[in-house]
């Protein structure tokens, strides 16, 4: 999602001018679906703001991005994060939920620390509203970036940097440099004239010691939305930038040049028909006019395919009707080395013009021999495709969550494949579990030690 939502414009959600329900409850037990069958469920938690005067019920929180480590998963919110054991998937445990109240709250976990994104510069405080926090620490008017956690309590996660960023943190990936004991952050900033992605150093043995280290330059006049990386022997990074994706090498590999934090740029991924105004080579205009940009980016495990998906109008629109092109509700898959197009898989079930809806977050499942994709598609809900071919990617199962008042966001921020289950980020709903019901599949995936979804 783009920086829809700023937190100067919290007190609307305060007034519930968004529609966004005082309560929600777990749906994915009744929704039409195919192949997927729901387990269990941890309920959405309440954001900082109150209702009304008195103050009423609070609106429901904006639940956002997925991390795992073990038998336990990380949800991001506008509100900060939850950590939750889901050592039994029937029935999700919250241990912690940590409050910071920056938007977005993409997060990145790596063994005993947590990177959480604060999008938007943070508002001065006036009668009505105090300086918002982190952890209880105040922020300063203006503040955005990478908040830096302690997260050795996992019932009490301690604040340990705060690393200021020129443009904010609208998602963070997680590079681990063990090399050098450290973890390295991609930070991305989505909008505005910041035609760079920022690199974040936490010292894996002082993490208080987290420093912004350099910016890299994109070669097109837009912000990294996410970016993907794969490590190994790939060692590629794609930034979903604009309507032109940035390819880098960031490592040992066939490219030459590249480093974790000197990437070498390769290529550039342009998609016909997603602009609302072509681009003219003889007017060449970096600025124009686009209905969206690329979202997010994920690579097959083999390191050969990069996949993209292109969010129109920033997600908050019904994008996925019948009348559609099917530009604005498919999932494209490239040559991770060339950029040369494979093939495309379109969502094949019409959505109405009440529910928003895009390509959101997704990633590749860890089995030989096949190419399968998780996907979150907002108020589409979650999507498993088959890819192997990408020319003739097929549908393998789906759980399509029924539209929500029209007014209201929701629907599945991110949907991912850990550990032989689905999970689920709902918006409104909080975290659901999927088991995807065909046994062979679920049998020789492998088993991860942990998961930062755009980390391979």
């Amino acid at each position: 999602m783009i920086r829809l939502i700023r937190l100067a414009t919290f007190a609307a959600f305060a007034l519930g001018l968004l529609g966004w329900p005082a309560t929600a409850a777990a749906t994915h037990d009744t929704r039409p679906s195919f192949e997927l069958r729901a387990l269990g469920h941890s309920p959405n938690p309440a954001t900082f703001l109150p209702e009304g005067d008195p103050p009423g019920p609070a609106p429901a929180e904006i639940n956002s991005d997925l991390a795992f480590w073990g038998d336990l998963a990380f949800n991001g919110n506008y509100d900060g994060f939850r950590i939750i054991d889901i050592a039994d998937r029937q029935n999700p445990v919250e241990i912690s939920h940590t409050r910071c109240q920056g938007n977005q709250g993409d997060i990145v976990v790596w063994g005993n620390i947590l990177v959480r994104s604060w999008n938007s510069p943070a508002p001065a405080a006036t009668a009505e509203f105090p300086l918002a926090s982190c952890d209880g620490v105040p922020v300063p008017a203006g503040w955005e970036g990478v908040h830096v956690f302690d997260i050795t309590n996992k019932a009490d996660p301690q604040l340990v940097a705060s690393v200021e960023l020129p443009c904010g943190s609208h998602t963070a990936t997680g590079v681990p440099d063990l090399a050098n004991n450290r973890l390295l952050v991609y930070n991305q900033t989505s909008g505005g004239p910041c035609f760079f992605f920022d690199i974040v150093e936490v010292p894996l043995g002082h993490p208080a010691g987290a420093r912004l280290l350099r910016q890299q330059p994109l070669e097109v006049e837009h912000a990294c939305h996410d970016s993907a990386v794969i490590l190994g022997d790939v060692n590629l990074m794609a930034c979903a930038s604009g309507d032109k994706a940035n390819v880098f090498d960031i490592g040992e590999n066939v490219h030459p040049g590249g480093s974790l934090t000197r990437p070498n740029f390769l290529y550039t991924i342009s998609e016909p028909g997603v602009c609302n105004v072509p681009d003219d080579p003889a007017n060449p205009n970096p600025q124009r006019p686009c209905n969206g940009n690329w979202h997010s980016a994920a690579f097959t495990w083999d390191g050969e395919v990069l996949i993209l998906g292109w969010e129109p109008g920033g997600g908050s629109q019904p994008e996925c009707e019948a009348t559609d092109p099917a530009v604005k509700k498919s999932a494209f898959f490239y040559n991770a080395h060339t950029g040369q197009k494979l093939g495309q898989w379109t969502l094949p079930r019409p959505q109405t013009a009440e529910e928003n809806c895009t390509i959101h977050n997704y990633n590749v499942v860890p089995i030989r021999g096949k190419y399968i994709l998780t996907l979150g598609n907002y108020q589409a809900g979650t999507w498993v495709v088959d890819f192997t071919d990408p020319a003739n990617a097929f549908t393998r199962a789906f759980s399509d969550p029924p539209p929500l008042v029209p007014t209201q966001l929701g629907g599945a921020w991110s949907s991912y494949w850990y550990n032989r289950a689905i999970y689920e980020s709902s918006i409104t709903e909080g975290l659901n579990i999927f088991r995807y019901q065909e046994r062979a599949i679920r049998r020789q995936s492998l088993l991860l030690d942990h998961l930062n979804p755009q980390t391979q």
